[in-house]
């Protein structure tokens, strides 16, 4: 099953992520996406924590694009296992 389209959840100072979900079935798979990678591929530096949410969103499409193609491959991190981006999964 693929995964479908979950939901925003927070923006963690301290790991410099973006953590949300998405959906496989029913099920919710963590996911996380570093700031890092988010920074490049909008062509930014230091976005400010404010808007984190924003940029989250702007670049969403191609975020779950690439967390889907890391769930398929069966690429997952952390305990519960997640997806994890970074800016080199966009090279």
């Amino acid at each position: 099953m693929a995964l479908t389209t979950g939901q925003f959840q927070d923006y963690d100072f301290n790991r410099m992520v973006v953590r949300f979900t998405m959906k496989n079935d029913e099920a919710s798979v963590a996911c996380a996406i570093s700031t890092d990678a988010m920074d490049a591929l909008e062509g930014s530096s230091r976005t400010p924590p404010e808007k984190r949410e924003q940029q989250f969103l702007r670049l969403l499409d191609r975020i779950e694009t690439r967390a889907a193609q890391k769930f398929s491959a069966v690429e997952l991190e952390g305990n519960p296992p997640g997806v994890i981006l970074r800016a080199i999964d966009f090279r």
